[in-house]
């Protein structure tokens, strides 16, 4: 029999869904899981397109431990002003094996003092926020600092579940993972970063996040 591992995914309003979504189909497949949707109250949570809802099935207060924590990224500068979710991961990450952070949750779990100093990853458009908290932003998909995996922007949760399921299980069952998913990226142009993109496309991208980020 396998012990079981409790896994946490937090939700929160205006979240990116495959930040979330991303690493529960790798990490939903370790031996022994058990995934949690897990928001400060149970129910559905819009995530930020608005057109898609998530269900939490238990509330922040319900939930004390976690083998892993995962933290997605989108409308992190709210989370990042709540005391409570804060408070919350503060209490929760010490009784974890492994905490992954996908796109701008690296944020989150800078703001609630989890992630200090070092090298980081995070979504491109938010690496001088990194910055802010005296954090080193990396361009690597995947940055391990101890038993916290921060990704890069959405996709990057992937990778980062994977190296996770590694470290966990072995890489015979990371692969395992891989394969189930058929992860064998091929992206159809070179656009993925801005170091890649070109600056037209970048400015066009930032002109976007400016405006989806206004009030």
């Amino acid at each position: 029999m396998e012990s079981t591992r409790t896994i946490v995914v937090y939700l929160y309003p205006g979240m990116t869904a495959l930040d979330a979504i991303g690493p529960y189909e790798i990490l939903r497949g370790l031996p022994g899981a058990v995934v949690q949707f897990v928001a400060r109250q149970r129910g559905p949570v819009t995530v930020d397109s608005t057109f898609l809802r998530l269900q939490a099935d238990l509330s922040c207060d319900e939930v004390t431990r976690a083998d892993i924590l995962v933290v997605p990224g989108g409308n992190a500068p709210a989370q990042m002003r709540n005391p409570d979710t804060l408070a919350w991961l503060r209490c929760l990450y010490p009784t974890t094996r492994w905490t992954l952070s996908v796109c701008t949750g690296s944020l989150i779990l800078a703001a609630a003092g989890i992630l200090t100093g070092g090298e980081a990853a995070t979504h491109w458009s938010a690496r001088g926020m990194l910055r802010q908290f005296g954090i080193t932003p990396s361009q690597a998909r995947v940055v391990r600092r101890g038993n916290i995996l921060t990704a890069a922007g959405v996709s990057a949760g992937i990778d980062a579940a994977l190296t996770l399921a590694a470290l966990e299980c072995g890489q015979e069952t990371a692969e395992l993972m891989q394969l189930f998913i058929e992860y064998a990226p091929q992206p159809p142009f070179t656009a993925g970063t801005p170091e890649t993109a070109g600056p037209g496309i970048v400015a066009r991208a930032e002109a976007f996040l400016r405006r989806d980020a206004a009030p």
